[in-house]
């Protein structure tokens, strides 16, 4: 498997185009603007001249990296997908299997709040309430994210089941679930209630349930 096209060029004795690794950097950092942007203004509100005027590049040299509005929605997708899982997903993912591994990804994701990479904090969650009602590529795209995001939080509770980490009889979906509507609500509560106030009632309320249902709760942290 070649991993990315430096390698390809190695292998078959050709120089990397320059062109392309250009292309290639104005692709990336459009997309970073635009996922920062889309945040802050909404997903629909996004457009080629606005990204361009931000970035100080002309709007017909976007043209060739994508043809519409909603490629480049599509496109954002994408790219915040990818900023999920080397920020979120791959460090939790260093955790044991189980519980712990549930817990990593829920406090991944709320120090990933915490930071304000973006200044929605979650483009996911805004994306998806711009979009619920709004039927299309779009939408289906991102509701394909959320059932395959619903979907790995439920593996890691199914995996806690299997270990014998988590009571008889708990339903991994519905650990899923509670999970999923900590997250979100902290995103919808950060700007009213303040970042102490919500991350921490974030952080404590699952942990809380967790040790309901563990088998064993010396396994969680205790919060400082």
């Amino acid at each position: 498997m070649f991993t990315n096209g430096r390698s390809f060029c190695r292998v078959y004795g050709m120089a990397p185009d320059g062109r392309l690794m250009r292309g290639e950097r104005t692709r990336v950092a459009v997309l970073d603007r635009a996922l920062w942007l889309t945040t802050a203004a909404g997903l629909d509100g996004l457009s080629l001249s606005q990204i361009a005027d931000a970035l100080g590049v002309s709007k017909s040299g976007l043209f060739a990296h994508w043809r519409s509005k909603e490629a480049l929605q599509l496109a954002v997708i994408e790219h915040a997908r990818a900023q999920w899982t080397d920020q979120v997903i791959r460090p939790a993912l260093k955790e044991p299997r189980g519980v712990r591994r549930l817990w990593g990804v829920h406090n991944r994701r709320l120090d990933f709040y915490e930071a304000e990479i973006l200044p929605g904090r979650c483009f996911f969650a805004n994306a998806h309430f711009e979009f619920n009602a709004r039927p299309g590529p779009v939408h289906d795209r991102l509701a394909a994210e959320l059932r395959e995001w619903m979907r790995f939080l439920t593996s890691l509770a199914a995996d806690g089941v299997a270990l014998g980490e988590l009571r008889e009889g708990t339903d991994p979906g519905d650990l899923a679930y509670e999970v999923e509507s900590l997250g979100v609500c902290a995103v919808m509560q950060v700007p009213v209630l303040g970042a102490d106030t919500t991350f921490r009632h974030a952080r404590r309320a699952l942990l809380d349930h967790l040790r309901g249902v563990v088998t064993d709760p010396t396994i969680l942290p205790e919060l400082t």
